[in-house]
């Protein structure tokens, strides 16, 4: 295995879920969703809304990648999906049982910096060993769209909890990732330092990317 690069980061504290709830809200997330704010906060009531120790989450059936990137924001600039991953959408929970649920928890994150400069496929069972299950993408954007410092510059993560199955059974080889722009390339020079959904290689190491993580999924 790759050398250990740094410590694994929580990025401390969430906010509280009540606040969480009123993040969505305000960013219009139970429309697009389809789900009544009203819905939402009751669900975070129950959970207990001043708790700091997880995330809410809206399942990805209601709120996919492609309409959640948008909503990310850094340096004032949105977040946005690479040209390249037309199909963000397909990639879909893999080995990971998520409540029957249109809102649940995720308890436990990580942003997985000890694994910066692992392959996901080094890193995959290295989780499972730990007992830990990799981050879905939109999981991950929900993240970032509660705690905008867990995407620092040189400490993005990778969201191997969901991947694209092809017609034949197998995988395809993209794994998907939330970093920052550098504004080359196709992501256009107006999209330097915006919140970035992209891909890497299964087999490919990457020395800025961890892979983002939790301990367990939870419904009310």
């Amino acid at each position: 295995m790759p050398g250990t690069a740094s410590t694994s980061t929580t990025v401390g504290p969430l906010p509280s879920l009540t606040a969480q709830a009123e993040r969505l809200s305000a960013l219009g997330v139970p429309e697009l969703a389809g789900i009544p704010a009203d819905e939402m906060r009751a669900f975070t009531e129950g959970a207990g809304g001043d708790r700091t120790d997880a995330l809410l989450v809206v399942h990805p059936d209601r709120a996919p990648a492609s309409a959640l990137a948008p909503l990310l924001q850094r340096d004032g600039k949105p977040g946005f999906v690479v040209v390249d991953m037309p199909d963000v959408d397909r990639f879909a929970p893999v080995d990971i049982e998520l409540p029957e649920a249109s809102l649940y928890l995720v308890t436990g994150i990580d942003r997985g910096d000890d694994k910066a400069d692992w392959s996901p496929e080094e890193a995959l069972p290295a989780l499972t060993e730990e007992d830990r299950s990799p981050l879905l993408l939109t999981e991950g954007i929900q993240w970032v769209l509660q705690q905008p410092e867990a995407l620092e510059r040189n400490r993005c993560f990778m969201t191997i909890g969901s991947r694209l199955r092809k017609a034949n059974g197998g995988f395809d080889a993209r794994t998907p990732a939330v970093w920052i722009s550098n504004g080359t390339g196709r992501d256009g020079r107006e999209r330097r330092n915006a919140p970035k959904v992209g891909w890497c290689w299964w087999g490919n190491r990457h020395s800025w990317l961890g892979f983002a993580s939790a301990t367990g999924r939870e419904s009310v």
